[in-house]
C-alpha cells in the first residue's frame, strides 16, 4: 500500500492540487479519486471536480501497480520512458506477439486505467538495451515521430567491439540499404531505396582485443551502429549477423545510454539516462587484471 499526505496551503481545485504536488499522471490521479483512494479530512472523496481549502488534509492511499521486469525512467501524462533490457523486442514481430516492451508497458498502464494505451515511437533492436521512449496517446506519437529529428537533441550509445577502431575518433557518413533477407549494408553513394546514415564515435577504453566505444547518432537507421562499426573492421561483440567472432558478454554489446529531447507538450528539455550494463565495465576490469 502506498500512502501520501498533504496539507492544503491555498484554495484550489482538488485535481489541480494533486497534479501539481503528487507527481502522478493526471489519468492515474483521476482513477484513484474515482475508485475511492482519496480522503479529504478523513472522508472519502470521489468528486474529481471538488474544491479544497486552506488547511484541508488530503490522504491518497492506493496499491502500487505490479512491477515491470525493467526500470521506468520517467512517466507523465504524455510519455513513458523505460530502460529496455537486452533480449526484449520493442514491439511484436511474426514470431513474438506478447513478450515485448509494447505489450508489457501496455499491461502495466492498464492495471490502473483500463482505457490506457501505449504507442511505440522508435525502436531498439531486440538485443540492444537502454532508453526507449513510448507515447501514451496517438497525437503524441505522431508529434514525436513527425518531428523526431528536431525534438530529439541527442542519442548516446555505448558499444563493446572487437579490436580498436582507427582512427580513435571520427564520423561515418554513408548510405544504408537492406537486402530481402534483412541484412543491412553500407555504400558510399546513394542508391535507389538507400538512406543516409551518420554516426559519430569515440574510443573510450581498449583492453585485450576489445574496445568500449561511445557513439552519437545524427540519424537512426535500422542496425546503423552495428553496420557502421563492423565497416571499421570492429564488429560489436555478440553480433554474428555482422561478423563478430566472440561473445564475451553473453549478449550484444550495444546499449542506449542517453536520450535528450524537448518534451512534446511542455517544451522542456529532458534528459533520460539508462545506467551502463555492469557486464560492460566488468569485461574491461577483468581484462585489465590479466
Amino acid at each position: 500500500m502506498h500512502k501520501k499526505e498533504w496539507i492544503v496551503r491555498k484554495n484550489m481545485g482538488l485535481l489541480d492540487f494533486l497534479v501539481q504536488y503528487s507527481g502522478l499522471p493526471k489519468k492515474e490521479i483521476v482513477h484513484f479519486i474515482r475508485t475511492g483512494c482519496l480522503y479529504c479530512n478523513g472522508e472519502v472523496c470521489t468528486n474529481v471536480k471538488a474544491l479544497v481549502q486552506t488547511g484541508d488534509k488530503l490522504v491518497l492511499a492506493h496499491h502500487s501497480r505490479p512491477a515491470l521486469p525493467f526500470e521506468v525512467l520517467y512517466e507523465d501524462q504524455e510519455i513513458i520512458v523505460i530502460d529496455k533490457p537486452a533480449g526484449l523486442l520493442s514491439m511484436a514481430d511474426a514470431r513474438e506477439k506478447e513478450k515485448t516492451a509494447y505489450h508489457l508497458v501496455g499491461d502495466y498502464l492498464k492495471k490502473q486505467d483500463r482505457q490506457a494505451r501505449v504507442f511505440i515511437v522508435h525502436r531498439l533492436d531486440r538485443d540492444t538495451s537502454g532508453v526507449l521512449v513510448l507515447a501514451k496517446n496517438e497525437k503524441i506519437k505522431r508529434l514525436l515521430q513527425e518531428n523526431w529529428q528536431t525534438i530529439v537533441r541527442e542519442r548516446a550509445y555505448v558499444a563493446v567491439v572487437e579490436g580498436t577502431p582507427k582512427p580513435l575518433q571520427g564520423t561515418i557518413d554513408n548510405y544504408l540499404s537492406e537486402t530481402r533477407t534483412q541484412l543491412v549494408y553500407a555504400s558510399a553513394k546513394k542508391t535507389p531505396g538507400s538512406k543516409r546514415a551518420i554516426t559519430h564515435y569515440r574510443v573510450n577504453t581498449t583492453q585485450k582485443g576489445y574496445s568500449m566505444v561511445e557513439v552519437a547518432l545524427d540519424t537512426g537507421r535500422k542496425n546503423q551502429i552495428r553496420v557502421h562499426l563492423a565497416g571499421l573492421g570492429c564488429p560489436i561483440v555478440g553480433d554474428r549477423k555482422y561478423g563478430a567472432r566472440s561473445n564475451p558478454l553473453g549478449r550484444l554489446g550495444l546499449h542506449c545510454e542517453e536520450v535528450a529531447l524537448v518534451h512534446p507538450v511542455s517544451g522542456k528539455m529532458m534528459v533520460f539516462q539508462a545506467q551502463r550494463p555492469a557486464c560492460f565495465e566488468t569485461l574491461f576490469s577483468r581484462n585489465a587484471k590479466k
